[in-house]
């Protein structure tokens, strides 16, 4: 059996609001082929959609750059569902999830926008690089600013629940 077939995590929170940086917690999240209802974003022609209807960003993350002096928790990066246990550096577009009673595909790495230069300058760089946009998978920065991931099947999602890869599209 190979390695990333039994990828599984948790969802540490997940996250909401009514458009903008930070999102805050919630306990239990209806989540819709548009996302999770109550969420908004306050630019929908970049962030949001079917294809980008959720943003997930690994806890493990946000622990390192905290680390590196940056004022980080959970949701203040934009995320819907912050993971524990999920290895950002085998995360891939096309990999399938179970996350409580949805079913999710990463459909695209997310690129940083300038909102998060409220948080700490240079945060966009610690997150991205050029490696990354070229989707070299072999960088140190790989999967830091987290992915979008297109609802294939809706359901609810709560803190606790298990994320788990099911599939992966070729």
């Amino acid at each position: 059996m190979c390695p990333q077939s039994r990828m599984q995590g948790t969802v540490l929170q997940v996250n909401i609001s009514p458009g903008g940086l930070p999102k805050y917690p919630i306990q239990e999240a209806v989540v819709t082929p548009f996302g999770i209802e109550g969420d908004s974003c306050a630019h929908p022609e970049v962030h949001g959609g079917l294809e980008k209807a959720l943003l997930i960003v690994c806890s493990e993350v946000i622990e390192e750059l905290k680390e590196r002096g940056h004022p980080l928790f959970p949701g203040a990066l934009g995320e819907n569902l912050t993971t524990a246990g999920l290895d950002r550096r085998q995360l891939r577009t096309g990999q399938q999830f179970r996350v409580g009673s949805a079913f999710i595909e990463l459909t695209r790495i997310r690129r940083p926008c300038s909102s998060l230069d409220t948080i700490g300058a240079g945060l966009q760089t610690e997150l991205f690089d050029a490696a990354v946009k070229a989707g070299d998978t072999h960088s140190p920065r790989w999967g830091m600013s987290g992915f979008y991931a297109r609802v294939l099947r809706p359901g609810t999602v709560r803190p606790n629940d298990i994320i788990q890869l099911v599939g992966q599209v070729v």
